[in-house]
């Protein structure tokens, strides 16, 4: 076996002496807030990463359970992305924007409108999630006329001005509550439908934002019926449905789509995060007559230097390929059920586990109190097992590995989890 498929193995405590020498530098340097993931606490830096493995600058070697918040979903490096970006390099590094197209630009936009459940679907391209969301927003109110936005809490749609007005969390949106508009309604994420229906039928609102499986905030999957029910109220109040896929898009659930488990078909559908392999790269897709509302006579309004950048559009036309050719969506369904029963025999046997869920290849291990969580998950670094905790509470450890790993790897990484639960 060869780096990529590789147990853990950690030669120093991490953060290790040239990690903290390195965080020691980079705080110095970057602003606060973005360097590290507590406060003033050293990180752990990756020197390389491949398949489900990465290893860090003091040579510490680790399973990834995080996929690089779910970006490498075909893995770290993958051999075909790699020479895909390797070739593109060779010939075209970066276009020009909105004003001058390239093949391969042509290419993606034509499969990721094959394979969208969107119905007669464009793309509109962009760098990030949170872009893809602020694009979505805009052609929303472009297309309606109507200024109001349903979100639910728990959510996480990105942190730009118009992603974090959508955003629940208070404590990213308070510091910025004055630049903020007042049009967003919030109902529970999985609730009651009567309430929707009673705050669609006032008027006003041009679209419901959701996430089909709440992600970052939880990893919280709605009851059977729920997300095709608020489609139809959407249908009915004439309300458009933005599908947030950013995180469960691109095989992450099973499906391609986290909202063909139900068989809904948005209005607008964001992607993003797994799309490009590693490299930056996001998409809107919605339909056609709603994209009518950017045309313009004049210049776009809305792009951006890097959009469609060739590389990323390399990058993402070989994941696409990957996940076809490897089925790796059919591979998510198959490594989750054994995951799922494995995680499900922690519930009254590990008494820090509150509740577990999840489906394909993204769980969330509930701990009763965040510092549990937050013990957790330093315990598996130490460990060689790299995942998160998170959510509003704290409380939620997200397991999201590449949809590439290998089953021994994922099984290894599991005991080690059992272990840090019992030292």
């Amino acid at each position: 076996m060869t780096f990529g498929d590789l147990l853990p193995e950690i030669v120093v405590p991490p953060p290790g002496p040239r990690s903290r020498e390195l965080s020691a530098a980079l705080g110095k340097l970057e602003a606060p807030g973005v360097n590290t993931l507590y406060g003033g606490e050293p990180a752990i830096l990756w020197e390389e990463a491949r398949g489900a493995n990465v290893r860090d600058v003091d040579g510490n070697l680790y399973i990834d359970l995080t996929s690089g918040f779910g970006v490498a979903a075909v893995g770290h490096r993958h051999p075909r992305v790699v020479e895909a970006v390797r070739e593109q390099s060779g010939r075209l590094l970066h276009g020009l924007g909105d004003v001058m197209a390239h093949p391969l630009r042509v290419e993606l936009a034509r499969r990721l409108v094959e394979i969208a459940p969107v119905d007669d679907p464009q793309v509109f391209f962009a760098i990030s999630g949170a872009e893809a969301v602020e694009i979505a927003l805009k052609t929303a109110l472009g297309a309606t006329g109507r200024p109001g936005v349903l979100a639910f809490e728990p959510s996480y749609h990105g942190l730009t001005l118009g992603a974090l007005n959508v955003t629940s969390r208070e404590d990213f949106r308070a510091p910025f509550a004055a630049h903020l508009h007042g049009h967003v309604r919030r109902l529970p994420f999985a609730g009651d439908l009567a309430r929707v229906d009673e705050t669609l039928k006032e008027g006003g609102i041009g679209a419901v934002i959701v996430e089909p499986i709440v992600g970052r905030e939880g990893v919280l999957i709605p009851p059977d019926g729920w997300l095709s029910a608020l489609a139809g109220l959407c249908r009915k109040h004439g309300a458009l449905l933005i599908a947030d896929e950013i995180f469960t898009g691109f095989g992450r659930t099973g499906r391609l789509f986290a909202v063909e488990h139900e068989g809904v078909r948005p209005d607008i559908l964001c992607c993003g995060k797994a799309l490009g392999g590693g490299l930056p790269i996001a998409a809107v897709i919605a339909r056609r007559d709603l994209f009518r509302c950017w045309e313009t006579p004049g210049e776009a309004l809305h792009t951006a230097t890097f959009l469609a950048n060739p590389l990323a559009c390399a990058a993402a036309l070989a994941v696409l390929d990957v996940l076809q050719e490897e089925d790796l969506p059919g591979r998510a369904v198959r490594l989750g059920h054994t995951l799922g029963r494995r995680l499900s025999s922690w519930l009254g046997h590990i008494p820090a586990v509150e509740e577990i869920r999840g489906r394909g290849l993204l769980w969330g291990v509930q701990l009763r109190t965040a510092e549990m969580a937050k013990k957790w998950m330093l315990g598996a670094w130490s460990r060689g097992v790299l995942l998160l905790a998170g959510g509003p509470e704290g409380r939620v450890a997200q397991l999201v590995p590449p949809l590439t790993i290998r089953e021994e790897q994922l099984a290894g990484a599991m005991g080690i989890l059992e272990g840090v639960f019992s030292s």
